[in-house]
């Protein structure tokens, strides 16, 4: 049950004694609500991960189970089967990844670490955990080879030598190819790091050993000597076997190929140089750049492929990274958008010693995966179906909603299937193993990112998946040469003058509006139908305050005048032309940041402009940037704020309502009798600016909310909340929006429209609006809005509103239901749908007048709840006293309503309503970085999101339902396939030998043979599961195979031990017949005195 603090309590009694003898609820009264969320409701965790690996190191792929790794520099491991299933791991160290190998079919993967470690991973069950792990102690690693069905892992080093692993138990095997041995008396230098290994793909025991220096080793693993070796005087990057084991290609740094037979010593049988320019008199072409990696891929009937990555001409300055195809006596050359990482050569058959049959080829790049078709002409690319253009142009704001109206998703994804690009292969996606999870959660998820060059994007973020729904390019609205002469082009907004500020979103009416950093704001509408828009509809506003400025007498009169009639002198477009501010024309003010384009715009099926506002210079200073947004379709308003003040639009006739200083919003309840504090000029109703108000109490979310007024402020920054001096006043931003409707005055006895309005200085002011009837009188009339005063002051910015009913139910503001914008011609069916506007969607509509609503209140320090129409304190808490909250949210879960709150020390809170009791608090993630700061977003249903890295969203859950049904929603990323059948040897191979060469490898590296390796070479450290992890983990049906398969592991296991004892006794008594055989012998002969 509630527990209650005796001095809030006291703090709601005291209040309420002063209050007028109204409508009252003190805490007595608040006992009828019954807060049915309690703490073992939440839970915190980890969902999924999606978009771009940032700064990707390395790849592999499984070419049965048809499964994608990448790793990357900070030691993160993701994996992609289909559409839909993918997987994130990290390594605990955060060392970058070097190398990646699939245990091909086994559902396994053996990743190398740039701190000399190996580790084994299990990928047969849906979270990935680790079995083992292998840490090097004098060596470093520089390349690894795990062959095809093989448990023996070769692993090079830094100094040449070549260590070999059993990756069943990661015990090193005593049997080592040391650097010296391999290279012999061929070069008097030490040969440098192994820069690879592979075995002859017909003949198992012999291996080939590149060093970077030039020299190249083919070792017999028999005989532990070496067979042949090819030395050339170029630097070695990567070797690559023809699959008949003959011949070989090595790729170098002056940008050649060379091939060698295997039996031919001393020199190459072909040097190519696939991008150099041939002299004619028979010289060496000139040096290119290096040949970072070749791949040598055979076909069946017809020439090889030969696929390198590097190797330009030092002259192509400017040109693209590429990826050169030579196919035959064809060259293609493919430009790339970033640096290539790596590339693989998908191939029909996992064997090495058969036909490969390439069929496409995965390019990772720094910022992308690009997947090219080999079978098809022209090499078209296969079009991605992951999410990983989230970072496109670099992420700005972004806003996440759960639980949307069901039509959207369908809506937004016809209007975006339009915007596909053409020209991709006509193949399915290669990477499609695994499968989709049984998840139950079915609610639509919205997740919009605001974007750096000013696109918005829409991505459907349902059941743990991410898919781009529709992309818009707000910059089309605004012309792009801006002019030199433009003043502050350059210094009011740097390098992106289109990024995206705020955005505010309206799910049911389909409204958007977004704030740039350029203080504009564009309101959108959603149509199907596409248009052409002549003149885009503007609106300039001037937005200036000033304590200093010198009253004039006239003041209090042009004052009164301007607000009660704000709509009366409507302005449109062009440059403020009333009488009070013509005469600062003059000083280079009234220019907006950009351009709004003059030519008739064509508006595709989607989000329209309807209406773009504009923040002018005034008095030759730029406009402060917006810090706050929010929009209500039901009213037709929009409103937003600065530093200076806010300005209220009203977008259906497009006028500039209300353009207030923050301090005009003071006064007593009567707006006309405050003192006339700033200059005439800014209460102007000369321009506007717009926010979309997301439908929920979530309402006017701002993506940047804590941060957008202190953007440069560092994190350790302290802010008084006390009001005493103009000074601070002064630079009191508004910092948060929510339209309701509620009791605009203490002791009100009915509901009216109305604006709460939050400062940066913990103020929550009340505007009462009245709005003309819906129908035609809502074109012509006037909008009214009367400032009634402070309601409540609270510790630190204000960040969230939010209203309960009686009950404890969230009220969601009013809105619009969505209808098509530009249908004309059965206008009076239009004129039906807009008279349906529901004046509040909420019960409240029909409350009894003794009935009451709470007001939720979130400030960077504390949550108030105020009891309406009393205007009571009832319930306070103190969330943080040394931190600051950088994103609160009123979310509605599936058992209630609460108050979910990010705090900059990394914790994550929730809190009950109306008791604001304490239900969680996990300390969560440090903020290592604003990019968290800005796109931490809560949602409805325990759902929240953040930019994790530049590339990539990270989704959490607080709820306890989601993390207990999270393992079913889970994708499986082992499936189980059958090995394709080893390629036949033919009859005559048969008789005559040739054909593929198997070796024993346990033979050989087995402790029996080779012995067990220096202990100070490597320490083991088995994983957090081993075969006890894997027990717990497997579950569904690849679950009950898998425990089948971890018994006969096990057993397998004890068997294994007991024939490895069973073994080593034999070996012990074996070589003691011997001795005591060879003694005999010896001793047969001698006399007794010759002993």
């Amino acid at each position: 049950m509630k527990k209650f603090n005796i001095r809030k309590v006291l703090d709601g009694l005291k209040e309420v004694s002063s209050s007028a003898p109204s409508v009252q609820v003190g805490p007595q009264e608040n006992h009828l609500i019954q807060e049915t969320l309690q703490s073992e409701h939440f839970q915190l965790c980890k969902t999924v991960r999606h978009g771009f690996p940032y700064q990707p190191s390395s790849m592999a792929f499984d070419p049965v189970q048809k499964i994608l790794a990448i790793g990357t520099q900070s030691g993160a491991l993701r994996l992609f089967g289909r559409p839909g299933v993918e997987c994130y791991c990290q390594h605990e160290s955060g060392a970058a990844v070097i190398q990646l190998q699939f245990l091909i079919n086994e559902g396994a993967l053996v990743s190398a670490l740039a701190d000399d470690s190996v580790h084994l991973w299990n990928l047969r069950q849906k979270r990935p955990a680790i079995l083992h792990s292998l840490k090097f102690n004098r060596e470093r690693i520089t390349f690894c080879h795990l062959p095809f069905q093989s448990k023996w892992l070769y692993i090079g080093t830094e100094r040449g030598n070549i260590h070999i692993v059993n990756v069943e138990s990661f015990m090193l095997s005593g049997y080592v190819i040391m650097w010296n041995k391999a290279i012999e008396l061929s070069s008097k230098a030490h040969p440098g790091p192994v820069v690879h290994i592979s075995d002859n793909p017909m003949d198992e025991g012999k291996l080939i050993i590149g060093f970077e220096s030039g020299i190249v080793v083919l070792w017999d693993l028999k005989s532990k000597k070496a067979d042949y070796r090819y030395t050339y005087d170029e630097a070695i990057h990567s070797v690559a076997w023809h699959h008949e084991g003959k011949q070989f290609i090595c790729s170098h740094s002056d940008g050649t190929l060379t091939i060698w037979n295997i039996r031919g010593q001393g020199k190459p049988i072909q040097t190519i140089t696939p991008h150099g320019k041939q002299p004619k008199d028979g010289k060496k072409p000139e040096p290119c750049k290096p040949i970072l990696k070749v791949e040598y891929k055979t076909t069946r009937n017809g020439e090889p492929f030969i696929i390198l990555s590097g190797g330009l001409s030092y002259d192509t300055v400017g040109r693209r990274p590429c990826l050169t195809v030579m196919h035959g006596k064809s060259t293609a050359v493919l430009e790339m958008d970033y640096p290539i990482v790596d590339f693989l050569t998908l191939c029909e058959t996992p064997y090495p010693n058969d036909f490969q049959e390439p069929y496409a080829v995965v390019v990772l790049l720094e910022k992308d995966l690009v997947v090219i078709d080999l079978a098809q002409n022209g090499y078209p690319i296969f079009e991605n179906p992951y999410p990983l253009t989230i970072h496109e142009s670099p992420v700005t704001c972004c806003e996440y909603f759960a639980d949307c109206p069901v039509d959207l998703i369908p809506a937004l994804y016809s209007v975006g299937s339009r915007q596909k690009r053409q020209g991709y292969s006509k193949k399915e996606w290669p990477i499609s193993g695994g499968n989709w999870g049984q998840g139950t959660q079915s609610y639509p998820e919205i997740i919009i990112t605001g974007h750096a060059d000013g696109t918005v994007k829409f991505w459907d973020a349902s059941a743990i998946m991410l898919q781009v729904l529709y992309k818009l390019k707000t910059a089309k609205v605004f012309d792009r040469n801006r002019s030199k002469e433009d003043k502050g082009s350059t210094e009011a907004s740097d390098d992106d003058p289109f990024a995206i500020q705020i955005m505010a979103w309206c799910p049911e009416s389909r409204m958007l509006c977004v704030a740039g950093v350029s203080a504009n704001v564009i309101l959108y509408r959603f149509s199907k139908l596409e248009v052409t828009t002549e003149v885009v509809q503007l609106l300039e506003v001037r937005m200036q305050y000033e304590l200093n400025d010198i009253e004039s007498p006239d003041g209090g009169g042009e004052q009164t005048s301007a607000l009660p009639t704000p709509g009366a002198s409507p302005q449109t477009s062009g440059p403020p032309s009333h009488p009070s501010t013509s005469s600062n024309n003059s000083d280079g003010g009234n220019i907006p940041c950009l351009k709004v384009r003059s030519a008739p715009l064509k508006q595709s099926p989607g989000y329209q402009v309807d209406l773009v506002v504009q923040l002018v210079w005034v008095s030759g200073e730029p406009p402060q940037p917006i810090t706050s947004l929010a929009l209500n379709s039901s009213y037709g308003l929009l409103v937003f704020g600065n530093s200076n003040g806010l300005a209220v639009v009203d977008y259906i006739q497009k006028t500039v309502v209300l353009n207030l200083g923050t301090v005009e919003l003071y006064g007593s309840n009567d707006p006309y009798q405050r003192q006339p504090r700033s200059p005439r000029k800014t209460r102007q109703p000369s321009g506007g600016l717009c926010d979309i108000n997301e439908g929920s109490a979530t309402s006017e979310d701002r993506c940047k909310s804590p941060t957008s007024d202190h953007r440069d402020n560092s994190f350790s920054r302290s802010r008084s909340s006390s009001v005493t001096s103009i000074d601070k006043e002064a630079k009191e931003a508004i910092s948060s929006f929510h339209f309701c409707e509620t009791f605009a005055r203490k002791g009100d006895s009915t509901l009216t429209p109305c604006l709460y309005v939050g400062t940066s200085l913990g103020t929550v002011l009340v505007l009462a609006l009245t709005l003309p009837p819906a129908g035609e009188q809502r074109q012509l009339q006037p909008v009214l809005i009367s400032p009634t005063g402070m309601l409540i002051r609270l510790k630190g910015s204000i960040l969230r509103m939010a209203f309960l009913d009686s009950t404890g139910s969230q009220l969601p503001p009013a809105y619009e239901p969505w209808y098509e914008p530009n249908v004309t011609a059965d206008g009076e069916e239009r004129e039906k749908v807009r008279k349906r506007r529901p004046v509040s969607v909420s019960p409240s509509s029909s409350q009894d007048l003794s009935e009451s609503q709470y007001a939720v209140v979130c400030s960077e320090k504390q949550a108030k709840v105020i009891s309406l129409p009393s205007q009571t304190c009832i319930y306070k808490h103190s969330i943080t006293e040394t931190s600051f909250i950088l994103r609160a949210d009123v979310v509605q879960m599936s058992q209630g309503v609460c108050v979910a709150c990010f705090c900059a020390n990394g914790h994550i809170m929730t809190l009950s309503v109306p008791g604001l009791r304490p239900l969680m608090d996990v300390n969560y993630l440090p903020l290592t970085d604003m990019r968290i700061a800005r796109t931490f977003c809560f949602t409805n249903l325990g759902q929240a999101m953040y930019l994790c890295s530049p590339t990539e969203v990270q989704r959490i859950t607080y709820s306890q339902d989601t993390c207990e049904n999270l393992q079913e929603m889970l994708g499986e990323l082992f499936t189980p396939v059958e090995t394709p059948e080893a390629p036949n040897r033919g009859f005559f191979k048969g008789l005559f030998g040739g054909g593929a060469q198997s070796l024993d490898r346990e033979e050989l590296f087995g402790e029996v043979t080779a012995g067990r390796a220096s202990r100070s070479l490597a320490q083991h450290i088995p994983g957090p599961g081993g075969i006890e992890g894997m027990k717990g983990a497997a579950s569904g049906v690849v679950g009950d195979l898998a425990r089948a398969r971890i018994a006969l592991d096990e057993r397998g296991q004890k068997l294994g031990e007991l024939e490895e004892r069973t073994a080593a006794m034999m070996a012990s008594a074996d070589s003691f017949s011997k001795h005591a055989h060879e003694m005999m012998l010896k001793c047969k002969d001698k006399k007794w005195y010759q002993f």
